[in-house]
């Protein structure tokens, strides 16, 4: 009798389903900060915020989890979470539930999301430089956010606007070059080495 020999299903790579909720997410609040859309155009976000950038980035985290991907794990479920508080905050307000808070709380909530991203992007030393690369840009877009919402000038939140939307085509582009990767089989584009081994 031939023996049957069992094969281990193949896992997906979770990280472009993270990165793309990541960047559509903040691509479209940030059209919002950097002043091309009006800010009426938040309430488009808020269920946005809630499902792809939030839910999503969360079952990618989970299912990073799952392959031992630590900084993915973190990650993902980190900024999906960020997305929910996001949107929960402004869903809530706008109901009327909550009062809006003072500029000030908001500017530390996004000073410390910078600082968060900021440790994470040490860690992006050891990963792709494109994913490098995305850290970098979202830890200035928080600093320059929270500047703006501290009162250190309306450009300041404008300018970090711009750079959300610059961080979130980066990190939309870095999740469709894995995808492509992963069909092809091989590395087609490559995403850069690590810049410390």
């Amino acid at each position: 009798m031939p023996e049957i020999v069992a094969s281990a299903a193949k896992i997906a790579n979770p990280g472009p389903l993270g990165l793309l909720g990541f960047g559509l997410t903040t691509c479209v609040l940030s059209a919002v900060n950097a002043g091309l859309l009006p800010h009426e155009a938040v309430a488009a976000v808020v269920p946005l915020a809630f499902a792809y950038g939030g839910v999503a980035q969360i079952i990618a985290g989970i299912l990073e989890f799952r392959t031992g991907n630590t900084f993915g794990m973190v990650a993902f479920t980190s900024y999906g979470l960020f997305w929910w508080w996001f949107a929960l905050l402004n869903w809530t307000i706008g109901s009327g539930w909550l009062k809006a808070p003072p500029a000030s709380a908001a500017a530390t909530v996004l000073l410390l999301w910078g600082v968060f991203t900021l440790l994470l992007w040490i860690v992006t030393f050891r990963l792709s430089k494109a994913v490098w690369s995305i850290f970098l840009l979202l830890t200035i877009t928080f600093f320059l956010l929270a500047a703006g919402d501290y009162g250190l000038g309306a450009s300041l939140g404008r300018m970090g606007g711009w750079l959300g939307l610059v961080t979130g085509i980066d990190a939309m582009l870095v999740g469709f070059l894995e995808v492509l990767n992963a069909t092809a089989g091989r590395v087609v584009v490559p995403l850069g080495k690590p810049m410390v081994g």
